[in-house]
Formats: C-alpha cells, sequence, structure tokens
C-alpha cells in the first residue's frame, strides 16, 4: 500500500527534479505512522520581512496545506499539528484573534480538499474554549469529515501536554478508579486510539518540545530545523523522512 502510494506519487508530481531524488531515496515501507509538527517561527519570519506577526501566521497556512496533502499522499496514518498552545492566550490580544479569526478561515476554506482527500479532522486540548466562531466552524468540519477513512488531521488547539495529563487523571478518577496504569491512563488520554507519534518535527531551530505531547513523546524521534514553518515545503517534509528512517530505533532496548 504505502509503497504504491510513493510510486504513484512519483509519476503524479511534476515537481523539480531535487524534489523528486528525495521522494525516491524515500523506503516506503518504513514511512512512520505518525508525524507530529511545532509549526515555529511564524512571527520571526514575519519580522525579518518588517512585517506584522500576523502575515507569518497567514502565510503558514500555504505549509500546513502542503504538509497535509504530501501526508496523505505518501501514506502517512496521522498527522498531528500543534496550532495553538495553552500559553499562546498571553500572546497580545490583537494576535490572538487574528490567529482565531485565520483558524476560522482555513477550515471554512479547506473542507472541500479535506474531503476530495478523504482526511478525517480530529482536535485535541481544551478547544471547547475557543472563541465561538472557530469553535463552531471546528465542530463542523469534524463532524462533516469524521467518516472519512484517508490521512488523520489532528489540531492541537488550546493544547498543553501537562493540561492533557492532568484531564485524563481527572477522567480516571470520575470513572470510579482508585489507581491507574499506563494502559489505563493512555485510555483517558485526548490521543486514545491513535498510535504515538514516530516522528516530531520541529521548524525554526528551538531545541524544546514545548509542553506538546508530552506522554506520547516518551520514545519519538526528534527532527529539527532551522527552516521557518512558513518556508517549510515537501522536500523539508521528506528530508525529515529520510532522517528519520536512518536511524535504529530500540525503544529503551539494545
Amino acid at each position: 500500500m504505502r509503497a504504491s502510494a510513493v510510486a504513484t506519487l512519483l509519476t503524479m508530481r511534476s515537481a523539480p527534479s531535487a524534489e523528486q531524488d528525495l521522494l525516491q531515496q524515500i523506503n516506503a515501507d518504513k514511512l512512520p505512522k505518525h508525524i507530529a509538527i511545532i509549526m515555529d517561527g511564524n512571527g520571526r519570519w514575519a519580522k525579518q520581512r518588517h512585517l506584522p506577526r500576523v502575515f507569518g501566521h497567514r502565510a503558514g497556512i500555504s505549509s500546513v496545506r502542503e504538509v497535509v496533502r504530501a501526508c496523505g499522499q505518501l501514506g502517512v496514518k496521522v498527522l498531528t499539528l500543534y496550532a495553538f498552545s495553552a500559553e499562546n492566550w498571553s500572546r497580545p490580544g490583537a494576535e490572538v484573534a487574528a490567529l482565531m479569526r485565520l483558524l476560522e478561515d482555513y477550515l471554512q476554506r479547506e473542507l472541500p480538499d479535506l474531503q476530495k482527500n478523504h482526511v478525517q479532522l480530529r482536535a485535541i486540548g481544551r478547544w471547547d474554549a475557543l472563541p465561538s466562531g472557530a469553535r463552531r466552524q471546528l465542530e463542523r468540519v469534524i463532524e462533516a469529515t469524521s467518516k472519512n477513512r484517508g490521512l488523520i488531521l489532528t489540531l492541537a488547539l488550546n493544547y498543553g501536554g501537562r493540561q492533557e495529563i492532568v484531564d485524563a487523571c481527572n477522567r480516571a478518577l470520575k470513572s470510579g478508579a482508585r489507581q491507574v496504569n499506563e494502559e489505563s491512563l493512555s485510555r483517558c488520554l485526548n490521543t486514545h486510539g491513535l498510535p504515538d507519534p514516530d516522528l516530531l518535527i520541529r521548524t525554526s531551530g528551538e531545541m524544546r518540545i514545548s509542553n506538546f505531547l508530552l506522554w506520547q513523546l516518551a520514545y519519538t524521534e526528534i527532527y529539527v530545523t532551522d527552516t521557518p514553518w512558513p518556508e517549510f515545503r515537501r522536500p523539508h517534509l521528506y528530508r525529515a523522512l529520510l532522517d528519520f528512517q536512518r536511524r535504529e530505533r530500540r525503544f529503551g532496548g539494545l
């Protein structure tokens, strides 16, 4: 299935030869099942161009579109994007409002493409606290794509890893549990039913995980690129996949 997906992508993509060369090197049988991305660098990208930060966030939408399509075409099962952290509320009000409008606009504009490519949208985090417009649009797209069986695209919204673990513990207590183990706590996480990420990509060069998927990243391979998110495209994704495929994953063993 995956091998044929990569072969098909090679024939259908009228891409530059350098991109094709990268794609040809990918072992379709060793693709990560789940890729998580910390989409960093939007504000710095805009600042370098003497533009307001919101221009960087807006430019980053093109990267989201490109990566979602590429992962779906390659046969990746799950893609999780860190879209808005619980700590992001501390940013200036105008920037937060602009981010919410961009989220609402993205969901509205991208729904036909998500349907066309059989992408199922999910969300994790305390996203019920989002502004009503963004929340309603998110609920609408989640419902509309719920029966799609292609790539699972998960948006982390008003999300924090510590908060998720706290919420999971409270769900376990509410269910009547007196104690939990790894398996029972995992069932209470937002990501229940999904494989843990095999690969975490962070753009813009920062060497930290920023309270993202703290439980799920226990044995995830981490790839950091200096490329800011607004410039991240298929060749950058392919390089991350090739780096991942060169690694030997031991999961604590020998």
